[in-house]
């Protein structure tokens, strides 16, 4: 199953960021409810690798951390792949991520090295799309200005499976875990 743990959005931030969605005239957005922040992409893992991080998760203490958000950007490797809301890279948000990394590996999930960008993603732009976009995107964001949400505590892990689709990946909840 392929998988990941992130931090779900605050249920307040949704329609500001529906609303900077609809400002910008490429990409395929995100569901609201499907909005997140990645703590740990797993990739396709077993159901008792799964089983081993749930145990894993449940017997340590997470401790919450504050989603700070830092500004609108487009990312990808050359043409942009993405519309996101950065987040400040605070250190609670950063030890909140190394534990649950640490987690999974207790669990015997291999994990790739990655430098920890904190975000949501917004929209999402295919290659060619991408390509297009680079003469749109820094006009949009930066009429987007500054985000207009204030920032909010992340009260809770969770892991989500992710199902590739044509229309982009569907995320279902699989299970939570408290962070305070």
């Amino acid at each position: 199953m392929r998988a990941f743990v992130g931090l779900p959005v605050p249920e307040g931030w949704h329609g500001p960021l529906v609303r900077a969605q609809g400002t910008i005239p490429v990409g395929r957005r995100v569901d609201p409810e499907d909005m997140h922040v990645t703590l740990a992409f797993l990739g396709d893992v077993g159901e008792e690798r799964l089983e081993a991080l749930a145990a894993a998760l449940s017997g340590r203490r997470l401790r919450a951390a504050t989603l700070r958000p830092a500004g609108y950007a487009a990312f990808g490797p050359g043409a942009p792949r993405a519309v996101a809301l950065d987040l400040a890279a605070e250190p609670a948000l950063a030890a909140l991520r190394d534990a649950v990394r640490s987690a999974a590996r207790e669990a015997g999930i291999e994990l790739r090295r990655e430098r920890f960008r904190p975000h949501v993603t917004l929209l999402r732009l295919g290659a060619r799309e991408g390509r297009a976009a680079g003469a749109v995107l820094p006009g949009a964001l930066a009429a987007l200005g500054a985000p207009e949400m204030a920032p909010a505590r992340a009260t809770a892990v969770t892991l989500w499976s992710s199902t590739l689709t044509p229309d982009g990946p569907l995320y279902d909840p699989l299970e939570s875990w408290p962070a305070g």
